[in-house]
């Protein structure tokens, strides 16, 4: 039997305002994610949250509340808070006796699941260990992965998931070399089946030459991660999720080229004019003498008198 969904209406211009911002862009905004804390956490799972927090920001919210629900048990509730926050991402953390410091990283789409991937953190290190400066806060992250990444879904998920979590800004026109400041590095590791993720900041020093030379300083979070649970999307919701709207599509523009300076040459095609038929301005100079009008119309008369009766 289907489920009927109860359309809201807005009362109020604020109210309006707000459902007229959750409705589809052809360009969407950057992907906000939720944090959120089970019915019990230890200090690994508590400080993973405020360490992800930190470094998204501006794109994130964490909640101070513990939760009594498990996502991969019951995922409506989880769901009713992504859309009360205007969220599509979550992350959950919860520590128990059968799945100590259990994290899941998950996504929606249309308020509903899209995917998830549940994973167990192991050898964690915050930032609070590793001394020195770090980035500025909304720096467009590099996402490096290393290893095999697609040698089966669950990893092809998790990979997916994790450059979803941490890219940040997505639409961008231009990057400048002294931006680019933060690098996240993760390393799948076949034998043992873990996911090893490392932070580094990217220092530009002086090399002699024209371009600078680069070194990394590691500045956390460190951890590995080991995959438990997976709930995969199907290939259909996952091909409309995905889907491009046709307006940012780049279409290829008939009739324009570029000579060799570079300058944009445009060709027009028009339908052939009829230059008596224009409309020109009224001018008292270009009007036309009673005597002319007086002859055009014997013109008319003796040209209708000539056409042969039908």
């Amino acid at each position: 039997m289907p489920v009927l969904q109860r359309v809201v209406k807005p009362t109020t211009r604020k109210g309006k305002k707000v459902l007229l911002a959750r409705e589809p862009k052809v360009i969407e905004d950057p992907k906000r994610a939720l944090l959120i804390r089970g019915r019990k956490t230890n200090e690994t799972t508590t400080n993973m949250l405020k360490d992800i927090y930190s470094m998204k920001k501006l794109h994130a919210m964490m909640l101070n509340k513990r939760n009594d629900f498990m996502p991969f048990e019951n995922i409506v509730p989880v769901e009713n808070l992504l859309t009360k926050e205007c969220s599509s991402l979550f992350l959950f953390a919860s520590h128990n006796k059968k799945r100590p410091n259990n994290i899941i990283f998950g996504r929606t789409y249309d308020s509903h699941l899209l995917d998830m991937v549940e994973v167990g953190v192991e050898s964690y290190r915050g930032l609070s260990e590793f001394p020195g400066e770090k980035v500025m806060v909304g720096t467009k992250p590099i996402i490096n992965f290393i290893g095999d990444f697609e040698s089966n879904l669950d990893l092809v998920t998790t990979k997916s998931l994790l450059a979803d979590m941490f890219c940040g800004e997505r639409h961008v026109s231009a990057v400048s070399l002294a931006g680019l400041e933060h690098v996240l590095t993760f390393t799948s590791d076949v034998k043992s089946g873990k996911i090893h993720a490392r932070s580094y900041r990217i220092r530009l020093k002086k090399s002699g030459q024209r371009t600078p030379r680069v070194e990394l300083e590691e500045i956390g979070p460190s951890f590995g991660l080991v995959l438990r649970r997976t709930k995969i999307a199907s290939a259909d919701l996952m091909k409309i999720a995905c889907r491009t709207p046709q307006e940012a599509k780049n279409r290829p523009k008939k009739n324009i080229t570029k000579n060799v300076l570079g300058t944009t040459l445009g060709r027009v095609h028009i339908k052939k004019q009829r230059i008596d038929k224009l409309q020109t301005r009224k001018l008292k100079g270009l009007r036309k003498t009673a005597e002319e009008r007086k002859a055009e119309r014997k013109a008319l008369i003796q040209k209708r008198r000539k056409m042969p009766k039908s």
